[in-house]
């Protein structure tokens, strides 16, 4: 289906072109059509096969059709998108399909400027994008209101379950303009029971609309699989990379320190690359990846953080040097190449800490992965690695403060100066009295007959008994 046979008004159709769109893909074929004439939709369709395309030309050619709202607080359509990286995207695929239409699009997302972020979103906005924290964010404050916004756009369905996203994204739901009086569109890799759930709960009556082959995975990419050991990994890496030269790599870790290795091992033997983890800061990350995009950084390592929701043109590579524990994460790692009918390849090296999630892996795409001996030339023996940085040499900090969690504290000794000895009063006559008195008690004879009876011949008791 061409696109100039859908009911897509002039100015959008322009951006079509302009994008080097002239044929609908299969999603976009299915769900167009509907979209355009208003119904709400949710589609199940499998990575890079164009989704984002079909909610923003339903966006751009419903809202133009419409006469326009007077300004107020509430965005005309709200995307709502899990992670930071498919917000950018969404809005770089915006500003490109709708450059010859007049609406305003504002992006939100953590890790930039919240004040300048909070300032647009405050002025006359026609469509907001964004990621559920920082949209719940500025709700609160009232920055903005959803009861009169007229589309809502859910991106990544699934992921927004795996990603505990859910419970906000309900929040945002339950804030809006009711069901029947929006129109709403839901896109998925998958459409689980759960995510129907939410469909049926707030959407009004949703055309499911499924495009999955067969083959869960794109038949352009051709895929690799190594079995390798541990300490031989680096050294296939490099060999492989050495043979592909003009290519564009995306590689794939498991863990944060993993990929900081690898960056800093490709560095120690000239080879141009860069690491993309999850806590680098965002505004290094958009950088990082305008340079891979752009061809300026052929090697890009990532965590999972770049498995969803980057559409990059021309990666050639996709290197799983992790195999991923999740089945369903394999598929999107590799689905970053072969993207709008190109070609690619897909390789994974399954080692004795990863092996485990290969059957799990196969069953899921329901297909073996092609198993490639590796000989002799493929690894690569003199590669460099990093420089080692010792340990400061110095004492560490915490010595001579004792040990555990509450550590004693030394302190000084004070020097203070003795008491002085307490004067005695002046003696008195009545102390002086008993003085004597006690003194004559210490004196007293034996014989003494004052105690009553007789002395010591007598009959009678002995005082005696009264001892000094």
């Amino acid at each position: 289906m061409l696109f100039d046979e859908l009911n897509i008004p002039e100015p959008v159709l322009r951006g079509i072109r302009e994008a080097g769109f002239l044929r609908c893909t299969p999603v976009q074929a299915a769900a167009l059509p509907k979209a355009l004439a208003g119904r709400d939709v949710a589609a199940q369709a499998q990575t890079g096969t164009g989704k984002t395309a079909v909610f923003l030309i339903t966006l751009f050619s419903r809202m133009l059709a419409a006469p326009t709202p007077a300004p107020g607080p509430s965005p005309r359509a709200l995307v709502v998108a899990p992670t930071r990286e498919l917000v950018v995207q969404i809005d770089a695929e915006a500003r490109r399909l709708g450059q010859f239409t007049d609406f305003r699009i504002v992006p939100v997302y953590g890790g930039i400027d919240y004040q300048k972020q909070r300032e647009a979103v405050g002025g006359n906005v026609d469509i907001l994008v964004g990621t559920p924290g920082r949209l719940i964010d500025y709700l609160k404050q009232r920055v903005y209101s959803l009861k009169k916004t007229e589309f809502l756009v859910i991106d990544e369905a699934d992921r927004m379950f795996d990603m505990g996203f859910i419970s906000d994204l309900r929040f945002l739901l339950r804030r809006m303009s009711p069901y029947d009086q929006r129109q709403s569109m839901l896109f998925s890799a998958t459409l689980s029971t759960r995510v129907m759930e939410l469909c049926y709960e707030h959407m009004n009556l949703p055309e499911q609309i499924v495009v999955t082959p067969e083959q869960v995975t794109v038949e352009q990419i051709e895929q690799q699989l190594y079995h390798v050991g541990k300490a031989e990994k680096a050294g296939l890496l490099l060999g492989i990379i050495r043979k592909e030269p003009q290519g564009r790599i995306l590689i794939f870790t498991n863990m944060k320190s993993t990929a900081e290795k690898l960056e800093a091992l490709f560095k120690a033997n000239d080879l141009r690359a860069a690491a993309i983890t999850g806590d680098l800061p965002q505004v290094r990350r958009m950088k990082l990846l305008n340079r891979f995009k752009e061809g300026e950084l052929p090697i890009l390592v990532a965590t999972d953080v770049a498995s969803r929701g980057l559409h990059i043109e021309g990666v050639t590579h996709v290197i799983n040097y992790d195999l991923p524990q999740d089945r369903e994460d394999y598929v999107h790692r590799i689905g970053r190449t072969a993207r709008a009918g190109a070609v690619g390849k897909a390789i994974s090296f399954a080692c004795e800490d990863y092996v485990y999630a290969l059957e799990d892996i196969e069953e899921y795409i329901k297909q073996k992965i092609p198993v490639r001996p590796i000989e002799d030339n493929m690894i690569v023996t003199d590669l460099k690695r990093p420089e080692f940085r010792p340990r400061s040499k110095g004492p560490h900090p915490s010595a001579g403060r004792g040990r555990g969690p509450q550590r004693r504290q030394t302190e000084r000794p004070v020097h203070r100066p003795p008491a002085k000895a307490a004067e005695k009063p002046p003696a008195g006559p009545n102390d002086e009295a008993k003085k004597k008195k006690k003194r004559r008690r210490k004196k007293k004879p034996a014989g003494d007959t004052r105690a009553g009876g007789q002395g010591a011949d007598g009959a009678g008791p002995s005082s005696s008994a009264v001892t000094p």
